[in-house]
């Protein structure tokens, strides 16, 4: 649930405000951008972005997400 395909870059994500992207698990995240800040499902902050890795970027997260239920 907190992997989505692709090689997502902040600048792109900051462009996705009031959407949502699909996770490989199949549910979808919703993303707002509030004060220069990016929230997933309105409770979860990016906290760092754009951390390079063999297998794609990650973006740092301040909670957990958890699918619904």
């Amino acid at each position: 649930y907190h992997v989505v395909r692709g090689n997502v870059r902040a600048a792109q994500v900051a462009k996705l405000d009031g959407k949502s992207a699909r996770t490989l698990e199949g549910q979808r995240v919703s993303i707002d951008v509030r004060g220069g800040s990016v929230l997933l499902n309105n409770t979860v902050r990016v906290t760092k972005t754009d951390v390079l890795a063999t297998n794609g970027v990650i973006h740092v997260i301040d909670k957990v997400l958890v699918p619904k239920s």
